[in-house]
């Protein structure tokens, strides 16, 4: 057996560096689905029912910055330093929000917890381009997005565990502290690997930081929106043009209009983001409102989408090559455009909920196909002197697909509500989305991913 096939992302040489960046991804994710749980709780405690929808919201926004700003900086100098930045910036936000006092100073942690979380997701991109080789990519991110999956099915129980047992603050600073021990397996062996970058790009960063925070403002603006009364339409036209407008330098050339290749990529990723990230949040609003199940049960439908992702996500690891990515899409985007029509009809016709369940299950299966496979194209389209602009535009597209269609499908619920067609139409959204999302993903194309994964053993949702 030569060494590239014996290679492994748990070989000695790799095993540091994936069991931390697998905490690191773990962690976060664990704090981000725990915090749903326990928001209502923190909100009660420091009354801020005014801030609730910032709180999340906030760090969705802020993330984009330290997208851009770490991408921009690995290009530079390697991933190293912001990786350290960014781990640092998510535990100090982290800190801040677990010793809050006020819901103000909450918020202001969450946004500090956005820059490191946008920032660090970035810096792992590009730890993972140059630690690994290319045929390792599609395993060490099925490793990233089995780590999406265990807090996926007990973060929520846990939170609320932790709440009543402790107190809601240890949800912030029990995840600062493994934060910190998993951040230390990473930190000691890559201190001894050189990750620098030859023949930086010298870019000035400063146009793209400022368009950037324009994106940030842009994307709150929009969740914000619902609370504008009849000015709502004015503010989400205004929001989302600004959006467009400062997107564009952020993103690869041609990206707004589906051209061939890594634009494509990068739009398909922030259209399907957008149609399961915006609907998601309704499943258990619907079983909860309208066949009365408790926040814990009308939690199955989105458990059932989780393990869905990651059986996929492992047939997209082993298999993805074969598959191929125009195959990948019409079958993912089906798994989608199904669950989406599945949850309308139930919504419309009140179906058993055992219909929006395994439909959703469906969306999590046709994800798990599409979303590691875009991070593979996208470092296969990438050199080392563009993987952090590369990685960023990724994750930001992600981000501000997410952000648009919340703040559209939120408007569209509120406006509807009381009529019994707020969640179909919540769900068509989604629909439409999915559907559009058909144009960028047929015109992927091949980077020089085929023939470079091995079979991968593990899910993932990166």
């Amino acid at each position: 057996m030569s060494d590239v096939t014996a290679e492994s992302i748990w070989s000695p040489r790799n095993v540091g560096v994936t069991a931390g960046a697998v905490a690191l991804i773990f962690l976060a994710a664990l704090q981000a689905l725990a915090l749903t749980t326990v928001m209502p709780v923190v909100s009660a405690d420091l009354g801020g029912d005014h801030l609730y929808a910032v709180a999340f919201a906030g760090t969705l926004a802020t993330s984009v910055i330290g997208m851009v700003a770490v991408g921009a900086w690995c290009d530079r100098s390697g991933p190293k330093g912001p990786l350290y930045a960014s781990v640092a910036l998510f535990t100090v936000g982290l800190l801040i929000a677990g010793l809050a006092p006020t819901m103000e100073l909450l918020v202001v942690g969450r946004l500090v917890q956005g820059l490191g979380t946008g920032g660090q997701t970035v810096a792992l991109y590009v730890v993972v381009a140059r630690v690994y080789p290319a045929h390792l990519h599609g395993r060490v991110f099925a490793a990233f997005s089995a780590a999406w999956v265990v807090p996926s099915l007990i973060g929520p129980f846990l939170a609320g565990a932790v709440t009543e047992l402790l107190h809601w603050r240890w949800v912030f600073l029990g995840v600062a502290v493994l934060t910190v021990l998993a951040f230390a397996a990473v930190a000691v062996r890559l201190h001894a690997l050189p990750l620098h970058t030859d023949d930086p790009v010298r870019a000035r960063i400063g146009a793209r930081l400022a368009c950037a925070v324009a994106v940030a403002a842009g994307a709150l603006a929009l969740s914000l929106a619902g609370g504008a009364g009849a000015w709502a339409p004015a503010v989400v036209a205004a929001s989302a043009l600004l959006v467009v407008i400062a997107v564009r330098p952020l993103v690869p050339r041609g990206t707004l209009r589906a051209a061939r290749g890594l634009p494509s990529v990068v739009l398909m990723r922030g259209l399907i983001a957008g149609a399961l990230f915006g609907a998601e949040i309704y499943v258990p609003y619907l079983l909860i409102d309208d066949y009365g199940f408790s926040p814990t049960w009308a939690g199955l439908g989105l458990t059932a989408a989780a393990l869905a992702w990651a059986g996929a996500a492992d047939v997209q690891g082993r298999f993805g090559d074969r598959i191929g990515n125009a195959r990948i899409t019409l079958v993912g985007l089906g798994m989608l455009s199904a669950a989406t029509i599945a949850a309308a009809l139930t919504a419309w016709w009140h179906l058993p909920p055992a219909v929006v369940i395994v439909g959703w299950a469906l969306a999590g299966a046709g994800m798990g196909l599409m979303y590691p496979r875009l991070t593979v194209l996208t470092l296969a389209y990438s050199t080392p002197q563009n993987q952090g602009f590369n990685s960023a535009a990724l994750s930001i597209f992600d981000a501000v697909g997410s952000a648009t269609s919340i703040a559209v499908m939120g408007l569209v619920f509120t406006a509807l509500a009381g009529s019994g067609l707020a969640f179909p139409a919540v769900f068509l959204v989604a629909l439409v989305l999915a559907l559009a999302a058909l144009v960028p993903g047929l015109r992927l194309g091949h980077a020089h991913e085929v023939g470079t994964q091995a079979p991968s053993a593990l899910p993932s949702r990166q």
